[in-house]
């Protein structure tokens, strides 16, 4: 592989992860404080109000690490892809400027609300403003994700002059892949805020830091995780349905499947993939299981990728059209694995919270939640990776190769140096961003009473 095309791999790898740290947190971590603050403005009860600004303080941590990250990504997209820019800008242009302008104004200008509006505006606008901020996340990943359906199955279009061009803005929305996607996506966010409310909430119980309090955030995180954990399995398997069809290659590579399977299909749950001789070792297989994922019945074969290479030529012309198969393979099966230890935390919890037991009470179960805090991210990384790669070696499916998309006047020193700062960048902001979050969660509730409490003689405007 080209010096260069490697190196802007990487560097859209490492950055892209990295924003996506942050992402799917603060899309449902604002969903779960406006929920706890109107609490608080239905009820009159100070602990929702507590548990709303203790929890919307770690939300504007990692809202602030989204926003500079994400910005990156766009001066990434003009500097080290600027043929994918020329390629892609007419269909790319459009999503981005609504997102921009509509999504992310909302979210900043009620954000802005939000900080600075306690007690001096209404509780009801007040906690309106964090629902606005919420929506704005929202749209502002429907955009987004419009436009990364594009690139894995590209509608309404026309190709002129070199260029895909956009002949039907609504085909772009009605794109099937945005429609199994996006709910994909918003759900595990919302899965993965309920993981982190529930694991810091325990932390604070195990600690003996106001459990009376924590133990309703600790609920409310719980069913966020439970319910959203099923949603993200149960549009999971609507997506893997699609991709049989839509993407059938990156599906033969996340399974690893080298020739055309029997009928019916079985799942490998284990095996160790060689990809210079098209064969796997130590294979772990589940009958019927891989007909189930593909197509929601215990029957149906599901092409190989030797068929897949074949049809590919006879369609684009020479070349190697399989992505990378381990890669895609084996951050398949780990999200798997983490989506099913979330669900089985989220079921157990629920159904004790269903039987009326004492959540702060279980000891066991509350350290499991501080630990299970991990799961999430590394369901949505390994997700996030396995969607990408396993497209390779098209940036926009059947149109755009990689190798075609990168910038040919930047150098492979250049992208070196940069792809090098950003590193060294990045891994300042992660620790700075760990200082913060650990900083305001051990100081816990304190922190917001220190800030609300009254500063006893000055006034003021009066200098100390």
């Amino acid at each position: 592989m080209d010096l260069n095309l490697l190196l802007a791999r990487w560097q859209f790898g490492v950055t892209t992860v990295y924003h996506f740290l942050f992402v799917p947190l603060t899309m449902g971590l604002s969903v779960l404080v406006a929920i706890l603050e109107t609490l608080y403005v239905r009820r009159g009860d100070m602990a929702y109000r507590k548990l709303a600004e203790f929890f919307g303080r770690l939300f504007l941590v990692n809202f602030a690490l989204g926003v500079v990250t994400g910005i990156l990504q766009e001066f990434q997209f003009g500097m080290n892809w600027s043929d994918y820019s020329r390629f892609m800008g007419d269909i790319f242009g459009a999503p981005l400027a609504v997102e921009a302008l509509l999504a992310f104004f909302m979210e900043s200008t009620f954000l802005g609300l939000w900080i600075f509006g306690w007690d001096k505006v209404s509780k009801s606008l007040h906690a309106a403003s964090m629902w606005l901020v919420a929506l704005g996340t929202t749209l502002s990943a429907l955009w987004i994700l419009t436009a990364n359906s594009f690139m894995q199955e590209p509608v309404g279009f026309v190709l002129r002059h070199g260029r895909a061009e956009m002949v039907d803005f609504f085909a772009l929305l009605g794109n099937p892949q945005l429609w199994v996607e996006f709910p994909h996506v918003i759900f595990g966010a919302y899965a993965t805020a309920g993981f982190f409310v529930a694991g810091i909430s325990a932390y604070q119980i195990l600690r003996g830091h106001h459990p009376d309090l924590f133990v309703r955030s600790l609920r409310l995180g719980v069913l966020f995780a439970a319910v959203f954990s099923l949603l993200v399995v149960v549009m999971g398997h609507a997506q893997a349905v699609h991709l049989v069809s839509a993407q059938p290659m990156k599906m033969a590579a996340s399974e690893a499947l080298w020739k055309t399977s029997p009928d019916p299909a079985p799942w490998t749950l284990f095996a160790i993939p060689d990809s210079a001789n098209q064969r796997n070792y130590l294979e772990i297989q589940i009958p019927y299981a891989l007909s189930l994922l593909a197509y929601g019945r215990l029957s149906g074969s599901v092409p190989g990728i030797a068929e897949l290479q074949q049809q590919a030529v006879a369609r684009y012309g020479p070349g190697d059209y399989v992505p990378p198969v381990g890669v895609t393979f084996w951050s398949f099966r780990i999200m798997v694995l983490a989506g099913v230890l979330m669900l089985i935390l989220g079921i157990y919890g629920a159904v004790l919270m269903w039987r009326k037991r004492d959540l702060g009470a279980r000891r066991g179960f509350l350290r499991l939640l501080v630990w299970a805090i991990a799961l999430p991210y590394i369901a949505n990384t390994t997700g996030w990776l396995m969607t990408e790669i396993g497209r390779q070696p098209w940036v926009v499916t059947g149109l755009l190769k990689t190798a075609n998309a990168v910038s040919p006047t930047v150098s492979a020193l250049d992208v070196g140096l940069s792809l090098g700062l950003f590193t060294l960048l990045y891994a300042v902001m992660a620790a700075a961003d760990v200082y913060l979050t650990l900083k305001y969660v051990r100081l816990g509730l304190e922190s917001t009473e220190a800030e609300a409490a009254p500063v006893v003689g000055v006034e003021p405007g009066v200098g100390v």
